[in-house]
């Protein structure tokens, strides 16, 4: 605890970079915010490490993982450096003298979610099975849910709950494609395809309804203080990208990619694939050099040789 107490009091972020709103971060919140930060980038590092030790053409997973907390670090620098952010009349004063308070809404967070929670879904919908039609539209109703939420916390009115509701009949209809289209087409797939994907569901499920709660107890109704809105949002980050990331990636060691679809398909990635095409277009040609030769010019022979 001591030891913690000297990073805080080391830490001059707040006299740099000073803040915006009245309702604000502490250097203590700012702290916690660096941690989050090194998690994200450890994290991150380890991944990349991991990626090499894999064929190229099975990394699809490893590199939406490092695209992800790439972009988690990013946004935790700006947060900790208490950078991101703009202030918002506060709609409930619970007590606060100060009839025209201001509170922190951090924008930057909306970023990274716009960019992270589609590349989430992409994890696990990938796994389902599902067609490309179905992820799409799943991806987009998670970006109307990351937008009304922004929008939202920016508004400071009650009109902030009209988007609130928005976003929850979006994040429901992702909710939807999970445990219907996507749970049928794992089924169907079964063993270890199934398996990973049951649990990636419930996992990012369970924490994706959690944050709703998170936005209306601290950008929406201002009860919780920014300090306590950071370690609320950084536990569910820190559990919802690396935590359920390595989860995911472990998972996928044992699925086969090919009955997947994801196998690259690049001629880089099968060396022998030149070598084989050449065999064949040798055989080709020379099918119809001899029927030619032989002054067989039939339909038959044609086709035959440029087979």
């Amino acid at each position: 605890m001591e030891h913690f107490n000297n990073l805080v009091s080391r830490n001059d972020v707040l006299s740099i970079n000073p803040t915006v709103a009245d309702i604000d971060i502490t250097t203590g919140a700012s702290s916690w915010l660096w941690a989050v930060f090194a998690i994200m980038v450890f994290t991150m590092l380890i991944t990349m490490g991991w990626a090499f030790t894999i064929p190229p053409g099975q990394r699809t997973f490893h590199y939406l993982t490092i695209a992800i907390l790439g972009t988690a670090s990013v946004a935790y620098f700006s947060l900790a450096a208490d950078l991101g952010a703009t202030a918002i009349p506060v709609e409930y004063l619970h007590g606060d003298t100060n009839p025209r308070a201001t509170r922190s809404i951090w924008y930057v967070r909306y970023i990274d979610w716009v960019i992270t929670t589609p590349l989430l879904l992409l994890e696990l919908l990938l796994v389902s099975g599902l067609p490309l039609s179905a992820i799409f539209g799943t991806v987009f109703a998670d970006e109307v849910m990351i937008i009304t939420g922004l929008v939202g916390a920016l508004v400071p009115s009650t009109y902030k709950w009209g988007y609130f509701t928005f976003g929850n009949v979006a994040m429901f209809g992702v909710f939807y494609v999970l445990y219907g289209p996507g749970l049928a087409s794992a089924r169907r797939h079964g063993g270890e395809i199934k398996k990973t994907y049951v649990t990636g569901a419930a996992i990012l499920s369970f924490l994706w309804f959690c944050y709703p709660i998170a936005w209306g107890l601290c950008d929406g109704s201002n009860t919780i203080s920014p300090a306590g809105e950071m370690v609320f949002y950084g536990v569910l980050d820190i559990l919802a990208k690396p935590v359920f990331a390595m989860i995911h990636l472990f998972s996928m060691r044992k699925v086969d990619y090919a009955a997947l679809g994801l196998q690259s398909g690049k001629a880089t990635d099968f060396p022998d694939t030149e070598k084989a095409g050449a065999h064949s277009s040798g055989v080709g040609a020379g099918t119809l050099k001899t029927a030619e030769a032989n002054g067989n010019h039939s339909p038959e022979a044609t086709v035959a040789g440029h087979q």
